[in-house]
């Protein structure tokens, strides 16, 4: 199960919700990792538009709640719009709060992204010889993020690969890309030795860096054409 909430509310449409937090990230003294305020609102954007729009969802509004005080809130706007820009979304309304009443020692943020979609909108894949997989950018984490941007999947790829035909898609997050295998597909059970590829299975992709793609056989060449350079290979062998 991804990490999100379904709410429907009508026969044809549901609300997907999907969120993000951050702690001890921004420009505190006190902060484990310093980065400007923009990138924290961009990388916490990302992880729940990426969890929205996974779940077949178009997203329509972000909720912002802001830890950091009151001169970082335009920055942590900023970093809502350059994914919005990045996802080409318009239209998408940006709301939230700020604790100005008490200051804290260390940053952090809480984001939430709504989305709407259509009920029988689903792309679920059983695992058969039919099925190949990916995996799309670099598991990072920590500073790594700012370190090696150039590894990480553009919002962009991700947006464009989860609109083609026969294809499913599911971000990576802190528990690793082989944790996700298990969730995609609950009636199997993977170990590290099944999964071939070029990149650390069990390692940590923080804010999202990396996601899977499921998809059908003929889907191959247009896949690999949509993710570039960001394409690596993963192989399951079957029990």
């Amino acid at each position: 199960m991804r990490d999100i909430i379904t709410i429907s509310f009508n026969s044809e449409e549901s609300l997907i919700i999907a969120c993000d937090n951050s702690g001890a990230i921004g420009m505190k003294q006190q902060d484990s990792v310093h980065v400007p305020y923009e990138t924290v609102a961009y990388y916490s954007f990302r992880v729940a538009v990426m969890e929205c729009i996974a779940a077949g969802a178009n997203p329509i509004s972000v909720i912002l709640h802001n830890f950091c005080g009151n001169e970082p809130w335009e920055e942590l706007l900023q970093g809502i719009k350059k994914g919005l820009r990045e996802l080409g979304l318009k239209g998408v309304s940006i709301t939230g709060s700020t604790e100005s009443n008490f200051s804290l020692l260390q940053s952090a943020v809480g984001l939430i992204v709504i989305g709407r979609k259509s009920t029988g909108k689903k792309k679920e894949f059983p695992f058969s010889d039919k099925v190949r997989f990916a995996v799309i950018g670099l598991p990072l984490v920590g500073n790594e993020v700012m370190d090696q941007t150039d590894d990480i999947a553009p919002l962009s790829v991700f947006y464009e690969i989860s609109h083609a035909n026969d294809v499913m898609i599911w971000p990576v997050g802190s528990k690793g890309i082989l944790a996700e295998l298990n969730q995609i597909f609950p009636n199997e059970r993977f170990n590290q030795e099944m999964v071939s590829t070029s990149v650390d299975v069990g390692k940590s992709s923080g804010p999202s860096t990396c996601f899977i793609v499921v998809y059908h056989v003929d889907q191959e060449e247009n896949v690999r054409m949509i993710a570039g350079r960001f394409f690596l290979p993963l192989q399951i062998k079957r029990r």
